[in-house]
């Protein structure tokens, strides 16, 4: 099979594992604590990668300066935007976990232009934002179940804590680059994040002693570092080398929906025309921003050879 053809399977495997994720991490927070979960996870996917990249590529230890620029990014894309993502959906379906998250991109544009004076944006710049809050809206809408759970706001606003954060991270990550492999730095990040969880776990929850954790919590949490954290990393990079950008990133608009229908078939989360009509609005919206953003910086780099 040609490369392409790969390509495109590793992006089916990108968005379905990916997808799956939040559906296996709304199952484990019904058995172990949230952030118990996020730390456990985080420090066996972290060890894996600093192990593997300190005694077989026989990479150094990073610098003071990288150091601090890891638990800049530790904080912002595994503490708050992993950790907390996983608190929200204890309290919230999996499905509106994932669409939230989806959420970053308009965030990223709000913030550049909020903070740095970026007024790079289009009508369909505004079109997308426009679209994109009023998509969510409607999830909301037919969501709105706060009256049998007194938690559904909590978990909300955490979740949107997560994609808060991971937004910041993103635009930290590309205003502040750190000569660093980034799987080596992912693992960093992961095995800061999972001590500052561990301590946030410890002090906020009420967490269980791992020799008392059942065999199938272990389970899953195998599937979240495994498939989610390695498999599936993997498998977007490869397609990220061997497809086109535009087609490589559309993981970004299957992964909710993967979430909301493996969560309706497992779970049994409700899933209505309104939410299924919400979350393509949504997405439409988040596509508009990303197409529109990328338009720009292409015209830009254009006029600059010119």
């Amino acid at each position: 099979m040609k490369g392409k053809g790969k390509g495109y399977i590793a992006l089916g495997i990108t968005s379905i594992v990916w997808g799956t994720t939040w559906v296996a991490s709304k199952i484990a927070v019904t058995k172990l604590p949230a952030l118990q979960i996020a730390s456990t996870r985080q420090f066996i996917g972290g060890s894996l990668l600093v192990l593997f990249f300190i005694f077989y590529k026989k990479h150094s230890l990073p610098s003071a300066r990288q150091f601090r620029w890891l638990i800049v990014m530790a904080f912002l894309m595994f503490v708050f935007a992993n950790g907390f993502s996983m608190w929200g959906i204890q309290y919230i379906p999996a499905g509106l976990g994932a669409l939230i998250g989806a959420l970053y991109p308009l965030c990223v544009v709000i913030i550049e232009a909020v903070f740095f004076k970026n007024r790079n944006m289009t009508l369909v710049t505004f079109a997308g934002l426009f679209l994109g809050i009023a998509g969510i809206g409607l999830v909301f809408h037919e969501h709105s179940f706060t009256r049998t759970n007194p938690h559904f706001i909590l978990g909300v606003c955490l979740s949107f804590i997560a994609m808060l954060a991971w937004s910041l991270g993103t635009v930290f990550l590309s205003r502040n680059k750190v000569n660093i492999n980034p799987y080596y730095g992912t693992g960093w990040q992961m095995l800061i994040s999972s001590v500052v969880l561990f301590i946030i776990a410890q002090t906020t929850q009420k967490t269980i002693p791992l020799r008392e954790v059942a065999l199938e919590s272990w389970g899953i949490i195998a599937y979240l570092v495994i498939f989610g954290s390695v498999g599936a990393f993997i498998a977007f990079i490869y397609s990220m080398k061997t497809l086109p950008p535009a087609i490589a990133s559309l993981y970004a608009y299957i992964n909710p929906l993967v979430a909301m229908v493996a969560a309706a078939l497992l779970l049994g989360e409700k899933l209505t025309k309104n939410i299924l009509w919400g979350a393509l609005i949504t997405l439409i919206g988040v596509f508009l921003v990303n197409y529109s953003i990328k338009r720009m910086n292409e015209k830009i780099i254009l006029e600059a050879e010119l």
